[in-house]
């Protein structure tokens, strides 16, 4: 078996054929034995072309990045992933330092920061400006930098991914990744990696605007669970205001021209109250997802405790018959 046989490349595809080879025989050539290569309906040939490279290729019932992550993880055997795109923008020779921090115990999810080393024409400037917001806010809204949570290079273990929920379809899957490896306190590390332009064969799948507003939505959604009180609080408060600037024109017309608004004045008392109500229920909902939170790390850490136990037990249960067996043939 060879250096990385516990590794398995997942390759989400979609029409990559100008690229896919080459990715596939970079991986290869860096002694990694299991690509697996999971397509999403492509019209080309990056199926055939993926296999005549040696990889093992699943065609996914839906669309979409996320569902082929999803359901490469259900069919992966090996311990560890390696996720990368099949445009040929990641460097196979950058995959050892993505999977040190887990074979080192030191991480169980790594994330490839792009923008280490991004070659020239790489990445738009629209783009550029599209991550740097993105990422700015999975800071604010999640209390954690990762750097490049959009990165398409990530490396995990099997089984901490097999713990989240993920349900986004597209290009929303790093994000969910990144934020279920908060909302699980998964170790997570960041690595420098050099991204590369598009060859010019390739096309892109990324629409700036469309996959841009589904991230932004997909952090904002994922934070009711995550951070409940900037959810319900963010709400809460534009209802607040919105109660405060009615109530002051009510109250503007009344002082200056005599003129009573009731309806409006009943609406602005109305989200006023609704406002306050949502902020009081973030504030709870923020304890509770605290405690649940201190209660699951309580309960992996005494499971790890057991199972190392148990494992101890074991190897001096083996010792003692080993002796016992040496101590009859004397």
């Amino acid at each position: 078996m060879g250096e990385w046989s516990d590794v398995c490349v997942l390759v989400p595809t979609y029409n990559e054929a100008a690229a896919i080879g080459d990715v596939v025989d970079g991986f290869r050539e860096q002694g990694f034995e299991h690509v697996l290569v999971m397509d999403g309906g492509s019209s080309d040939r990056t199926r055939e072309i993926a296999r005549e490279h040696g990889a093992e290729v699943r065609q996914q019932t839906g669309s979409g990045k996320g569902q082929a992550v999803r359901e490469a993880i259900a069919l992966i055997e090996q311990p560890y992933v390696l996720l990368v795109d099949g445009d040929a923008t990641y460097r196979p020779e950058d995959a050892p330092a993505m999977l040190d921090p887990l074979l080192d115990g030191d991480a169980e999810h790594v994330i490839g920061n792009r923008f280490a080393d991004m070659e020239a024409g790489a990445m738009s400037r629209l783009n550029r400006v599209g991550n740097r917001l993105i990422n700015s806010a999975f800071r604010f809204v999640h209390g954690r930098d990762f750097a490049d949570i959009l990165s398409g290079y990530r490396a995990f273990t099997t089984e901490s991914v097999r713990r989240f929920a993920l349900t986004a379809d597209g290009f929303g899957i790093e994000t969910e990744m990144a934020v279920e490896c908060v909302k699980h306190g998964v170790p997570t590390e960041v690595v420098p990696i050099t991204y590369q332009s598009r060859p010019d064969a390739a096309d892109t799948n990324l629409n700036p605007f469309r996959d841009g507003a589904v991230i932004l939505l997909t952090l904002y959604r994922m934070a009711k669970t995550n951070n409940p009180l900037f959810y319900f609080g963010s709400i809460g408060s534009l209802s607040v205001l919105a109660g405060i600037v009615l109530g002051a024109y009510v109250a503007v017309e009344w002082f200056t021209r005599n003129i009573s608004h009731e309806v409006i004045a009943i609406l602005a008392t109305l989200a006023i109250i609704f406002g306050v109500q949502l902020l009081i229920f973030g504030v709870l909902s923020d304890m509770i997802v605290t405690l649940h939170r201190e209660q699951l790390h309580f309960i992996e850490r005494v499971a790890s405790e057991g199972r190392h136990t148990a494992i101890e037990g074991d190897d001096a249960g083996d010792s003692d018959a080993g002796q016992n067996g040496t101590s009859e043939r004397s």
